[in-house]
């Protein structure tokens, strides 16, 4: 809706900025991001931190403690697998926005109408739906574990009403704390993203040596039960596999995409050719290792079932090994969840960004500060959404059955990487994946997609496909066919004189 949104954009751009503004406007053709992600600050947007909260599904729906492990492994196998292909795609194409920019580059040369057209739904659900669902839940979550051991530690029972108002009034403060610090400055995102990071691994590693430690005290009972329980039904290991997915994606606790965090921020990373390919094979590896040595950790202290129950397994060890030093882990596990949320509207801003740049949402959100080179209208726009999602009740109920269909424009933007090996043949390829790597990923993500429709069927993924559709109603006038919007020229003049910001220069594919 570049044009769609507002009949008079250009003369806004060129004449009609406040003095304030367009002295710093130096390229004339548009502003450009800053590049300021290193290779450390890549990793830490890799490391997520959903293993704190609580692994039981992958186990109940395993069977067994054995096959449970395995499907942990296997889920770090498969992001590996797409991190790698990831890797190819974004740095054949160094643009913000993931999977967005990856299939309107590879789709839209292919048919005016139905190429662009997997782009546009992928962002319709992600920028109005998923993401900022998964940025209220964050800040829920969060909230929930900064406020709870205050009332414990300080012996009050407000009752559940008050303690839930208390919680979402939390979790807004929470969201704008985060929007303002992404809105300030990247450098200073980026440092508390790494000091976050730094904190949620040495709380990996005392959960670790706690495993350790019962590990040399005979404590295996519970491992030792094996394979025994193991479920062979398809339908239910591919709601495992989601299971262990949702703590490598994030989209319950993480909020981004361990697979992809970085490739929405590829033109902000400082020598992306090199860094994000060794971040993410740095990354998802470190991941795999943390969370496999964890789970062995948690069922040196809980049996299956008390692993399934808890709600909080890392709070249950740490009150159960630690001690008077137990409190540490509830506040590891709030500091490593604000550091998921920053990371995850950190990347769903440039999402949005970049889909505006490219004509699929509201000009002005693909406007950036003037100076700091921050989409900060993205960043406010999926705020907004989230404290709306916040202050509504049921927020996360249906993100279990979105997921199915994220999975869908995964296995999309693989079989992209496939044809632009054949429509790109010479392209620079930096980093170049082997072959079998995206086909292999292909495979699984069908079965992922396909297990559960067939063999758990449930409304809610009528809703999921109602969504796409209104998407597909909305694509036709005001992407496809350009419809104004005449109302907005006043309303992106005044976001541009507010939050001081203006258009952005597009980046080349190669």
């Amino acid at each position: 809706m570049e044009n769609a949104a507002f009949d008079s954009c250009d003369e806004i751009r060129k004449d009609e900025l406040s003095a304030e503004v367009k002295p710093n406007l130096e390229v004339t053709n548009g502003l450009e991001l800053k590049r300021k992600v290193g290779l450390f600050s890549g990793v830490a947007l890799i490391v997520g931190s959903g293993i704190f909260i609580s692994p039981g599904g992958v186990l109940q729906r395993s069977g067994s403690v054995g096959l449970s492990l395995i499907m942990w492994a296997a889920c770090g196998l498969l992001a590996i697998l797409g991190s790698l292909s990831y890797a190819e795609l974004g740095t054949l194409i160094p643009k913000s926005g993931g999977e967005y920019s990856y299939l309107i580059d590879g789709l839209s040369p292919l048919h005016p109408f139905w190429g662009p057209l997997p782009a546009f739904l992928y962002s319709w659900i992600s920028v109005l739906l998923l993401r900022p669902t998964t940025f209220a839940v964050g800040c829920l979550s969060c909230a929930s574990y900064t406020i709870y051991p205050i009332l414990a530690s300080m012996g009050l029972c407000l009752g559940t009403e008050t303690e839930d108002l208390l919680i979402k009034v939390t979790a807004v403060l929470y969201i704008g704390l985060i929007t303002a610090l992404n809105c300030y400055s990247v450098d200073w995102t980026i440092r508390v993203q790494n000091f976050f990071t730094v904190a949620k691994l040495v709380a990996i590693a005392v959960l670790i040596g706690c495993g350790i430690y019962q590990l040399s005290t005979g404590e295996t009972q519970y491992l030792a039960q094996g394979f025994e329980g193991s479920t062979t039904e398809f339908g239910t290991i591919a709601t495992a596999f989601y299971g262990g997915l949702w703590a490598y994606d994030g989209w319950y606790q993480d909020r981004g995409c361990v697979m992809n965090n970085l490739n929405f921020i590829t033109e902000e990373i400082k020598n992306p050719y090199v860094n994000l390919p060794r971040a993410i094979m740095i990354g998802i590896p470190l991941v795999t290792v943390c969370y496999l040595a964890v789970n062995v950790a948690y069922l040196t202290v809980l049996s299956p079932q008390a692993l399934i129950n808890s709600d909080a397994v890392a709070v249950d060890v740490g009150n159960y090994l630690l001690g008077p030093l137990a409190f540490t882990i509830p506040l590891a596990v709030a500091m490593s969840t604000f550091g998921g949320v920053l990371t995850g509207a950190f990347s769903t801003g440039r999402l949005c960004f970049a889909t505006a740049r490219e004509g699929h949402m509201i000009d002005v959100l693909s406007y950036i500060h003037v100076d700091s080179r921050i989409p900060s209208p993205a960043l406010i726009f999926t705020a907004i959404i989230a404290l709306i999602l916040v202050i509504s009740k049921n927020v996360s109920s249906l993100i279990d059955f979105f997921t199915f269909a994220v999975w869908i424009f995964y296995v999309l933007t693989m079989i992209v990487l496939l044809i632009l090996r054949k429509t790109r043949p010479d392209a620079r390829r930096p980093y170049k994946v082997p072959l079998f790597v995206p086909i292999l990923t292909i495979i699984i993500g069908s079965y992922l997609i396909v297990a559960p429709i067939v063999t758990e069927p449930a409304v809610e993924y009528l809703y999921v496909l109602g969504v796409l559709f209104v998407g597909f109603l909305v694509y036709i006038p005001f992407v496809y066919y350009k419809c104004s919007l005449g109302f907005m020229g006043p309303i992106t003049k005044f976001i541009q004189l507010t939050l001081s910001v203006g258009p952005t220069l597009k980046p080349m594919s190669d």
